[in-house]
């Protein structure tokens, strides 16, 4: 096979200075006409990224007042719930007054809770106020619920409160009797004032604003409030008025009716509630920089054109230069191509841009690519995009002159297979100055070896007759979850779990029946393995455990007694396991809050549910105990 050029422009090398000094020339006539499209495209520029800015904002304050009215639905909800299965006489509603007050302090974003019968009397609320006398039946969204009956909360108008006389927003729902007949209103409000404030936070220069509309357009907050803008009607304004006919978010640009500036904007309609958030800067905001900066890059420019034909010169001179070094590169790399063609490694020369100069025929066996459609391609074309930052840092490290060589392993395209693993070894280039001008690799088809690796890795962590992880792997994850735990400050939970009699199992039905049995129970196990972090384990012969990282007392015991719902379900025959007759199992559970101050460590955690497990078996078997505490945590429950 002929060998590829390392250099494809080495014949044009002499008409480089002539090309150079014709470009230099070029460049003068044209600076300005380019200064000037420049600008323009900075100027564009600036108004694209404050676009992407704005929709942005606008996404994430979307979220945001979705997240503050989900909190209310869900707090409204099982206020709701509560009062419709309990009814609103006064034992009920003395229940719900102390829930109320218990609440008020977790509130959070949510103002304060009402609740109003049928008539709109008070019945509770979080407010210190004496509501004995007061009645909200004159309130849109009591009308509203009483005259429609929709279980869905209702996001009304902004309402001046009678507790405090500020603007609220209200989110409420409607409470039915159990005939199904109107027995009231839940509320949850919310100031206006929060998101104002919230909004505040966010700095869009000295014009930027941020609101908050209902969808038919009533203003319901804003960052920037005189006190007269909440409440506001703007359903006249294009961007309500056309709202049929705009996308549900967009980029938009408007002159406000509230101020009169000129805006860039983005605008998004929620997609769960009646709202609209419009984050806005105003647009010479946007351009100040860009019209200083202006000036000072055309003054550069200026000067620049002033200069350029000395910097011509200069490059013309180097041109020559680079003519006599290339000449002496080729002569050196005939001994190179003579070595490299004889290899059954594929031999590559990269350049300092990481663009191959070269590559060996060898290039067709190792990747099913032809040397010459190699060559100018980017070398890191084809790397695994998991392996390119490893790949990429190593080269990296080579064109600074922080080592000399490198052997790194990574993945690959190959153009008739899908992927391949490859072995390449590194060693920068040098020009005759010194210094380094590009990198000689060597690589090699590693797949195979890869894949036995792999299986040999898979193999010593599974248990060869029921496919769980084995002992190993379950000490080993358990010391990595135990560090995290100690570090997060979270729970961890051991469930150990073994198979009542069966040794009498393996007496009565035989040892193959036995092994089927193990898969069974393990199938059963595997199940509940419902998260990414639980782990299902054989500990050994007929013993089993089950890592449940972030899971409390409560949580280990749902999970254990769920297992064992499930192994009875499969009804496997047990004749020597009276009464059931059945395959039981024994659990012993436990759980820890790791403590990374404490002298324990992970084997305590085992042993007390070990210990747990042996209180089942001696209390019986076919049932599940929970040890006690086993450290010391100031959030950790009793099992």
């Amino acid at each position: 096979m002929k060998a590829s050029r390392i250099n494809g422009h080495a014949e044009s090398l002499p008409r480089l200075p002539f090309w150079t000094a014709t470009f230099v020339t070029m460049v003068c006539i044209a600076i300005l006409a380019l200064s000037g499209w420049r600008e323009w495209a900075t100027r564009e520029a600036d108004l694209k990224n404050a676009e992407i800015d704005m929709v942005n904002l606008a996404r994430s304050l979307t979220q945001h007042a979705e997240d503050t009215i989900e909190l209310a639905d869900a707090v409204l909800f099982g206020l709701a719930s509560r009062l419709e299965a309990n009814g609103t006489g006064p034992a009920a509603i003395a229940t719900v007054q102390n829930v109320l007050d218990l609440r008020k302090p977790t509130l959070g974003r949510i103002r304060g809770l009402f609740v109003y019968d049928e008539t709109g009397r008070w019945l509770a609320t979080t407010e210190k106020v004496d509501f004995s006398g007061l009645n909200n039946s004159d309130r849109a969204y009591f009308q509203h619920h009483r005259a429609v009956d929709d279980r869905r909360i209702h996001l009304g108008p902004p309402v001046q409160s009678r507790v405090g006389g500020q603007w609220i927003i209200t989110v409420s729902r409607r409470l039915d009797h159990p005939d199904g007949a109107f027995a009231g209103v839940v509320l949850a409000t919310i100031d206006a004032g929060y998101f104002s404030q919230f909004y505040r936070q966010f700095d869009l220069g000295p014009n930027g604003a941020i609101t908050l509309l209902s969808a038919d357009g009533i203003l319901l907050a804003r960052s920037v409030d005189n006190g007269t803008y909440v409440g506001r009607d703007m359903s006249a304004t294009p961007l309500i008025r056309d709202r049929m006919s705009r996308p549900a978010a967009s980029v938009y640009y408007f002159k406000s009716p509230l101020d009169g500036l000129q805006r860039l904007s983005s605008f998004r309609f929620s997609e769960r509630y009646p709202l609209l958030v419009l984050a806005t800067e105003a647009q010479d905001d946007v351009l100040v920089r860009w019209r200083q900066t202006a000036m000072v890059r055309t003054a550069f420019v200026l000067a620049l054109t002033l200069v350029i034909g000395v910097i011509g010169l200069y490059l013309v001179r180097q041109l020559y230069e680079r003519q006599r070094m290339a000449a002496a590169l080729i002569a050196k790399e005939a001994d190179f191509r003579l070595l490299a063609e004889a290899s059954s490694d594929m031999v590559t020369r990269i350049d300092f841009d990481e663009r191959i100069l070269y590559a060996s025929p060898s290039s067709a066996s190792v990747l099913g690519w032809d040397p010459t459609q190699l060559v100018g391609t980017p070398a890191l074309a084809g790397v695994n995009p998991e392996d390119l930052p490893r790949v990429a840092q190593v080269v990296a490290a080579l064109k600074r002159g922080e080592v000399e060589e490198a052997r790194i392993i990574y993945r690959t395209r190959h153009r008739e297979k899908t992927e391949i693993w490859i072995e390449t070894t590194l060693r920068v280039t040098r020009s005759d100055s010194g210094t380094i001008n590009g990198v000689v690799a060597i690589s090699r088809d590693m797949t195979e070896h890869k894949d036995l690796e792999d299986k040999l890795a898979a193999l010593a962590t599974l248990d060869g007759l029921t496919g769980l992880a084995n002992r190993r792997c379950f000490d080993e994850r358990l010391e990595q979850e135990w560090a995290r735990a100690s570090r997060e400050g979270t729970a961890l939970s051991v469930l150990m779990i073994d198979i009542d009699h069966f040794k009498k199992f393996n007496d009565r039905y035989g040892h193959p029946a036995g092994d089927g049995c193990l898969r069974a129970v393990a199938a059963v196990l595997a199940a509940q393995t419902r998260r990414p972090g639980d782990l299902a384990s054989r500990y050994g012969g007929e013993e089993f455990a089950l890592l449940l990282p972030g899971t409390d007392a409560e949580g280990c015991e749902v999970v254990g007694m769920r297992f064992c719902d499930a192994l009875r379900d499969i009804q496997i025959p047990h004749g020597s396991n009276p009464p059931s007759g059945l395959v039981t199992a024994s659990l012993g559970g436990a759980t820890v809050w790791p403590n990374s101050n404490a002298t324990t460590d992970c084997a305590s955690l085992v042993g007390a549910a070990d210990r747990a497990l042996y209180s089942a078996k001696d209390g019986g078997r076919d049932r599940m105990v929970m040890s006690g505490r086993v450290l010391p945590w100031p959030r950790a429950r009793s099992a």
